[in-house]
């Protein structure tokens, strides 16, 4: 970099700059030649390097024009290198100049990351696979099991439509500058038992939101506006439960229930 970059506090901006976490991240991305990874947040190019090396197409999202006017004149020449300056929250990751299917990587801003999984799972027929660094408690609500605090709406969307690992944790120390909370990598691979039905996973993301929007209420009353209770207790679930102890696989029968009622309201457009 021709000079110092100072990280924005409004897009988030924590640089790894730990090259022994670099290494282990871009191991358990395993990018090869043939490849079409989409990097989202390169920043400096801590993880652009090693990728670029890997013989993969990599096609970065920048939202600083800064760091993406700097990114293009260090990489323009390398023929498998393309970016673009924007917001990946607004990017269209359905676009048909990209390949049927390919792989999304990056170091998430924290203060962008809930929404960006949420927008990424819409896309989840083209994303073969995503390797994320994440807020550690990002990660956990992803992975968590019903009747705990941190399970929620992104854990039964995230593992509904996708296989979730953690793959390593990282310390505050392994950025500049240095967060205040710890940091993991997690592998998210979309499934392919979520991928055939767009008026299911409408009424599952429906289903969901309203569950969980008010946490101490029970489903009876935040499903009221949806499926009647009798069609709650047809599916073999207590209407009396709270969100938090339902499982995924319950959630989809009442996403299913609500697929096949009379009581599909504009939550699911």
């Amino acid at each position: 970099m021709s000079k110092r970059h100072i990280a924005r506090k409004r897009f988030g901006q924590n640089f790894l700059v730990d090259q022994n976490i670099i290494g282990k991240i871009v191991n358990s991305i395993g990018a090869a030649p043939g490849q079409t990874l989409i990097e989202i947040g390169p920043g400096m190019g801590a993880l652009t390097d090693p990728l670029l090396e890997t013989g993969a197409d990599l096609l970065v999202l920048e939202i600083d024009r800064d760091l993406a006017e700097t990114l293009e004149l260090r990489y323009s020449k390398q023929s498998n290198f393309s970016m673009l300056c924007g917001d990946a929250l607004k990017f269209d990751f359905s676009d048909p100049s990209l390949p049927e299917q390919y792989r999304v990587v990056g170091n998430l801003p924290y203060n962008i990351s809930t929404p960006l999984i949420f927008h990424l799972l819409a896309y989840k027929n083209r994303i073969k696979n995503m390797v994320f660094m994440l807020q550690s408690e990002v990660v956990d609500r992803m992975a968590a099991e019903p009747g705990g605090k941190e399970y929620g709406r992104l854990s039964v969307m995230v593992q509904y439509h996708c296989n979730v690992e953690r793959l390593l944790n990282v310390p505050p120390s392994a950025f500049r500058p240095a967060p205040k909370v710890m940091s993991a990598i997690v592998a998210l691979t979309p499934t392919s038992t979520a991928q055939a039905d767009k008026k299911l996973d409408d009424a599952l993301a429906a289903i969901v939101r309203a569950a969980f929007a008010s946490r101490r209420k029970t489903l009876r009353n935040n499903l009221r506006e949806l499926l009647p209770e009798q069609e709650i207790e047809a599916c073999g679930i207590n209407p009396g439960a709270r969100a938090e102890t339902v499982s995924v696989s319950e959630f989809v029968l009442l996403a299913h229930a609500l697929r096949g009622s009379d009581h599909v309201t504009q939550e699911m457009s």
